[in-house]
């Protein structure tokens, strides 16, 4: 069979994940890819869940992926919907509810002969591989299978003896074009008599997918490289059932800056990393089961789940780093902007182009302009683009934004402010944030209660509140009865206030008051600009931090003079 020939109404592509984890961005990319294409060219995009793998399915991680493409802008002509439903006229799109499309190919391969029941045991060939390695030579399945008599292989298949059904392979060089990466030749020999079913009934890979792209009418297949030695194997089978050859092309990897795989192992290595810096041999308590904890120890290779390692992450205070979409939505990553710099990690508009959105992508997208080469996943880069897109928002779109960021992923920080303290903090933030999260991770001194703030005296602390003459702290004892007698506590008033204070007080050195006042109100010596802060924090719980600082620090002189 040859490739199809398709105008533009006919294209149709598909991105077909397995469901067996979070979408990494590198399958965001390919899914953007195949949906910029489609839409560029008036085709259909088809959305497939590939879930014959039994063991590592998941249907929370296919519910997942859709929630994810949503979330990036990705809509599907054809396949399943949040709710339940379906779309399209080829489904089932859940490759587990298509078996008796699978098997009714399969028969027409094995009553052509072009397959057939293989019964070796795993001992057999496992034995058969040990064998091949001492001999140094590349394992080839040996066709023992067919030393079996035809009717006695369909009998003993029909009895319901253990089995696998194998292509056979024809001995012939095998071609391989590909729209990214040019023409590859596999000689004869290379691809050997593969398993198209395996012993539990379920078809493997490389037939499920061929033939759902044939019945999904698929013209154009872009997938990542890793998967171009497998083109040889979809090719071959297309022609034995005489389906047409889609347009194939393969996607670089992304990897990290350093060359290594992006991987959610990186995630597993960080808190692996501070465990062992802070000594624990068991978990913080009630973080996760000490007994889990303990078997992840002991094997080096393996990976705590998901929300066990965002755990004890929180709890060891470590910044983990984004691979997968929703490490990205968590962060405070703006859709578009991820959309942006994926698509760049791996196609070029040309021209230095580097800003631009989904329709721009859709409109040019080709695979003429699509990299052969390893894209590396510049963690700066991405996080200046948002940075920049961030700034260009009004005032009103990034509270709108922040305030649904934080009720997702913040909502006890967002419950304990009235919605003026959140305005006021949005505004105060907006011109620092580089994400939506910043907001969040760097104010959760509004979270403490103001009995439970503490002042540890470090060396910023010490500089601003004990050092020089008069200190931070005489100077903060002797605004104290102004602050608390103010008019008005909102910014623009206390700046005025502070401002008359610090000219009669601090030579007009605004800064000798500011950050003890900052340090007041917040434990720490970083904040909004500090008459945000006071303003945002409000008169009483200020007053209340206020004066248990005073105490506090006056403690820690008491100490340090002893």
């Amino acid at each position: 069979m040859t490739t199809q020939d398709t105008t533009a109404a006919d294209i149709g592509t598909r991105f077909a994940p397995s469901p067996s984890g979070d979408l990494h961005v590198g399958g965001a990319r390919t899914a953007l890819f195949c949906w910029a294409f489609a839409r560029g060219h008036a085709g259909r995009f088809v959305l497939r869940i590939e879930d014959t793998d039994r063991k590592r399915s998941s249907g929370a991680a296919a519910l997942g992926f859709l929630e994810d493409l949503i979330w990036l802008g990705i809509d599907w002509d054809e396949g399943p919907e949040l709710d339940g439903g379906v779309r399209g006229p080829h489904g089932p799109y859940f490759q587990s509810q298509r078996l008796e499309l699978y098997q009714a190919h399969m028969q027409r391969l094995l009553d052509q002969d072009l397959a057939y029941h293989a019964f070796d045991t795993p001992e057999e060939l496992d034995a058969k591989r040990r064998a091949a390695r001492e001999e140094k030579k590349a394992y080839r399945y040996d066709r023992a299978g067919l030393e079996v008599p035809r009717e006695e292989r369909f009998a003993r298949a029909e009895a319901g003896e253990p089995h696998v059904v194998r292509f056979r392979t024809p001995d012939r060089p095998i071609v391989i074009t590909d729209g990214v990466l040019g023409e590859a030749t596999l000689p004869a020999g290379e691809v050997d008599d593969f398993v198209i079913r395996k012993a539990d009934g379920y078809p493997t890979y490389h037939f499920a997918v061929v033939v759902d792209d044939a019945l999904m009418e698929c013209t154009h297949v872009l997938r990542a490289q890793e998967h171009f030695n497998n083109t040889a194997k979809h090719l071959l089978l297309q022609e034995a059932l005489e389906f047409p050859h889609p347009t194939y092309g393969h996607l670089s990897l992304i990897m990290n800056p350093d060359g290594s795989k992006m991987s959610k192992r990186d995630k597993d290595k960080a808190v692996r990393a501070a465990v062992k810096g802070a000594g624990l041999d068991a978990p913080p308590e009630g973080i996760i089961d000490a007994e889990v904890f303990s078997n992840w120890q002991a094997d080096k290779k393996s990976q705590l789940d998901n929300d066990d390692l965002l755990a004890l992450a929180g709890a060891l205070d470590v910044v983990l780093p984004e691979i997968n979409v929703r490490d990205f939505r968590r962060s405070g990553y703006l859709p578009e902007v991820l959309c942006n710099f994926l698509a760049l990690n791996g196609w070029s508009p040309g021209n230095d182009l580097e800003k631009f959105d989904n329709a721009f992508l859709c409109e040019h997208f080709d695979l003429s302009r699509v990299q052969k080469t390893p894209a590396r996943f510049d963690r700066d880069k991405l996080l200046a683009f948002n940075l920049d897109a961030i700034q260009s928002m009004s005032p009103e779109e990034f509270r709108d934004k922040v305030r649904a960021h934080g009720e997702a992923y913040h909502p006890d920080f967002v419950a304990r402010l009235t919605d003026d303290q959140f305005d006021l903090l949005a505004n105060a933030s907006h011109e620092r944030s580089k994400t939506l999260d910043e907001l969040y991770r760097g104010n959760q001194w509004l979270m403490t209660p103001d009995e439970a703030v503490t002042w540890p005296v470090t060396k910023a602390v010490r500089k601003a509140m004990l050092k020089g003459e008069p200190c931070g702290l005489e100077l903060l004892e002797a605004i104290a009865p102004v602050l608390e007698a103010a008019d008005s506590f909102d910014a623009e008033a206390l700046q005025a206030l502070v401002n008359e204070w610090a000219e009669a007080h601090c030579e007009g050195n605004l800064g000798k008051i500011a950050q003890p006042l900052r340090i007041a109100a917040t434990g720490g010596t970083v904040s909004p600009p500090i008459f945000d802060t006071l303003a945002i924090l409000g008169r009483d719980a200020f007053r209340t931090r206020m004066r248990r600082c005073i105490d506090s620090m006056k403690a820690s002189m008491g100490e340090g003079a002893a």
